[in-house]
């Protein structure tokens, strides 16, 4: 019997899914008993119930609270550093000497004297409120000591003037702080009790107002009795605090006292002996040590002598009178604090970071091996085929007799004679209307007017710099140029343009056009280091800081550094009064490579800044000197070379510096003539990376002389045909969005044919960009001078303090 068939007519049904609705076992029995990826690396979320979320929600508030609290316990407590504030006045009118003569309140507690040179400084310790004061002052005249002491103060007091609230050089110093990070700070009046009474009400709304402009949402307290500086350091004790990054991941150091041991070679040089109190993180002796201003350097061990100002000090009983007891502070027992010194760690060799800031390069690791006899011959045939050269010669003539037959040369005749009397015709035209501009010109600058004469215009000249005043003109007409044709460059008639912009290329696209960044680097960056991938090597350390327990110093021992290899210069500062202030590195943070900050242009500062011009930078904890490129912030992988400093937007700063883990505040300062530092730009370090691009853009400009459908003859972007022909490959582009290449050079005189697509107008622009990649200068210094103390006038223009000059 025959089987049925089915027709071609027959329901084709679904097949049924079994995936989807399978049960348990067949789901086992096709894994297998392997697990899905997402089992394995899914955590175990447990869903908690609403009585468990609140009780968890509370356990956390309660645990920030107590964090808070320890925080708050142990700044200036016994087990702490001591609570440091630094006290800055700003207003020339505000008496220091009286405010800090209230501020040490014998009643309150122990008031320790202690001048470090020109710098006012006492401890106040206050066993009542089991608190302890390191309290600091500096002018803001004095811009670099405020901005290294407020690097390390837990406190700032600025002090304000009853009726202004700050002058000019009170507004600047603010700025500069405000760029490099605020600590804690509070704000306090003097002088508003000697005010007549009804002025006092008046006198307080104004000045709110004005501290509402600097200090959102602040109030400030009155500092002109004694009653009322203790309700200030109740202020303090209890304030909350508030953290600057780049120092709660490093250890920090404020020198209390300074010993110098020179060595026995050289009495220049020796071991430095720094001691003060741990802030910070750990101190760990084979870690290098930073001193502000001064450079890098090794320690070789680490002290712990007794603490000099104990917020509880020792009563010991005598035994003539056990009923009397004394209290004796650890500043009077020198012998008790050198038969307690011990010493805590010591350097170990193997374990201790290397000074080595830069890479000694090889000069033999770039040699090209000596080449084979395969290659050799290679190259004399390519010699050989390109030597030939095609004549035009009678038919029947054999190569001997060629080669004495002399070349034609370049005959001129037809289009190129006709072009190279246009061109002459029209120099000659333009060097006649050259010479009618330039006499109008000198017939309209000069004219007769009357002019008082006076005694202070000869004083005034006295004081006035031309050459300073001739240079800063001739900037201001490069800024000038630049903004109304930026980039655009006058091609030379002296040297060829193609030997003249040689290291120049096209690019089709400047966005998406591919560029090696290894490619013809300098030698500069055989000396530097590089990561492999900096953003995870910055995440591991500080993983490693918050996780890992470092041995060494803890956070509020009184310790003494002993810093090896430190020139005597270093001591000489710090008895002349400036803070001495030491950082403990990072891993890598001694290594030179290449960093890119981003800035932005001061408002109060409108002097032009070119690339390249050697800066005075604050990078974070660091204070140095260098010559910078800056480029546009973007996100592409090319970034474009900016020649100024503009106002209108935030460049990257590219510099040669010593590595350092961002966040860190950035500072531009510049050196006047008259040795006072004036701030340009604030900003921040963005990232540590020798591949970054930065790319100078020449424009080459040229004239449409005869203009077609879409066919154009341009002059005066070249000189001679054999420039036209080297630069026949890159593209063109004119001002009105038109593009276009060149076809072929017309006569001797650099004319050219070009095709766009478009007809051109007659007032447009034909343009040619060029590229070439730019590297910073080396010209990294860490020694910065000190600025000549500077008052700001009612101009806005810095001026010398009196007697300064």
């Amino acid at each position: 019997m025959a089987a049925h068939r089915p027709g071609p007519l027959k329901q084709q049904n679904k097949a049924h899914k079994g995936g989807r609705h399978r049960g348990r076992g067949s789901a086992q029995r096709d894994g297998k008993g392997r697990l899905a990826l997402k089992t394995l690396s899914k955590k175990v979320r447990k869903e908690l119930s609403r009585v468990d979320r609140r009780h968890r929600a509370s356990q956390l508030r309660k645990q920030k609270k107590e964090a808070v609290l320890a925080e708050k316990r142990q700044l200036g407590g016994k087990d702490g550093p001591p609570h440091q504030v630094l006290v800055v006045p700003l207003h020339s009118r505000i008496s220091l000497p009286e405010a800090m003569q209230l501020l040490q309140d014998r009643d309150t507690g122990t008031v320790h004297l202690n001048a470090l040179g020109n710098t006012q400084s006492f401890m106040l310790l206050c066993p009542r409120l089991k608190h302890r004061w390191f309290f600091t002052s500096a002018r803001p005249g004095d811009l670099h000591t405020v901005l290294d002491m407020a690097k390390v103060a837990d406190t700032i007091l600025f002090l304000l003037d009853p009726l202004e609230g700050w002058d000019s050089t009170g507004d600047y110093c603010l700025s500069c702080l405000f760029a490099q990070g605020l600590p804690t700070y509070t704000l306090a009046v003097q002088g508003i009790s000697g005010l007549p009474l009804k002025k006092q009400i008046d006198a307080r709304k104004k000045l709110s107002k004005a501290v509402e402009k600097r200090f959102l949402h602040d109030k400030f307290l009155l500092l002109d009795t004694q009653q009322e500086a203790g309700m200030l350091l109740r202020q303090l004790a209890n304030q909350k605090q508030q953290h600057l990054a780049f120092r709660d991941r490093r250890a920090y150091l404020f020198a209390h006292a300074v010993d110098f041991v020179p060595s026995e070679e050289n009495n220049l040089v020796g071991t430095l002996k720094i001691s003060g109190y741990v802030r910070g993180q750990t101190v760990n002796v084979n870690r290098l040590l930073h001193i502000v201003g001064h450079g890098d350097f090794q320690m070789k061990q680490i002290d712990a002598p007794g603490d000099p100002f104990p917020l509880n000090p020792r009563r010991i009983k005598p035994q003539k009178d056990p009923d009397m007891a004394m209290e004796i502070c650890a500043t009077d027992t020198v012998d008790d604090m050198e038969e307690g010194l011990k010493v805590l760690m010591r350097a170990d060799p193997d374990r201790q970071e290397s000074l080595q800031a830069e890479v000694i390069p090889d000069p033999m690791e770039g040699e090209q091996t000596w080449p084979t006899e395969e290659e050799l011959s290679e190259a004399k045939d390519f010699l050989k085929e390109s030597s030939k050269v095609v004549k035009k010669v009678p038919k029947g003539t054999s190569s001997y007799q060629a080669e004495w037959i002399l070349d034609g040369g370049s005959q001129s005749g037809g289009e190129g004679d006709e072009y190279e009397y246009d061109d002459m015709e029209h120099e000659d035209f333009m060097e006649e209307e050259s010479q009618d501009e330039s006499s109008e010109e000198e017939e309209e600058e000069y004219e007769t007017m009357t002019v008082g004469e006076s005694v202070h215009d000869d004083l005034y000249d006295e004081k006035v710099d031309e050459e300073a005043e001739a240079k800063m003109l001739e900037k201001y007409k490069q800024e000038r140029l630049e903004e109304m044709f930026p980039d655009e460059v006058d091609t030379p008639r002296d040297v060829a343009a193609r030997i003249r912009f040689q290291k120049y290329r096209g690019l089709k696209s400047f966005r998406t056009s591919p560029w090696d960044p290894k490619e013809n680097l300098p030698q500069d960056y055989a000396r530097i280091f590089q990561f492999q991938n900096f953003t995870n090597t910055r995440k591991s350390i500080f993983k490693e800081i918050e996780e890992k327990e470092v041995e060494g110093a803890e956070v509020g021992w009184y310790v003494t550094l002993h810093v090896s290899e430190v020139p005597v210069s270093v001591v000489e500062c710090f008895r002349q009064g400036a803070p001495l202030i030491a950082f403990s590195l990072l891993p890598h943070e001694q290594k030179m490579s290449v960093l890119n900050m981003v800035v932005r242009r001061d408002p109060g500062n409108t002097e032009p800044v070119k690339a390249k011009e050697e800066l005075i930078f604050h990078c974070g904890f660091r204070r140095f000197r260098a010559s910078p490129l800056f480029s546009q912030h973007t996100a592409a992988d090319k970034h474009k070379l900016q020649r100024f400093l503009t106002a209108d937007m935030a460049l990257v700063v590219t510099v040669y510096a010593p590595i350092t883990f961002p966040p860190a505040s950035v500072l531009l300062f510049k050196q006047k003539s008259n040795g006072m530092h004036s701030l340009i730009a604030t900003g921040h370090l963005m990232s540590v990376d020798p591949d970054r691009m930065v790319i100078k853009r020449v424009v080459l400009s040229g004239h449409p002389f005869k203009i077609f459908t879409k066919m154009a003859v341009v002059r005066y972007m070249f000189f001679n045909r054999e420039d036209v022909l080297w630069f026949k490959p890159v593209e063109l582009r004119t001002k009105w969005g038109r593009r276009g290449h060149i076809k072929e050079p017309l006569g001797t005189h650099g004319h050219m044919k070009c095709s766009f697509d478009g007809k051109l107008k007659s007032q447009d622009t034909v343009l040619m960009n060029l590229y070439k990649r730019v590297f910073p200068k080396w010209t990294y210094d860490p020694y910065v001078p000190e600025p000549v103390p500077w008052v700001k006038s009612e101009s806005s223009s810095v001026v010398p303090q009196e007697g300064m000059e």
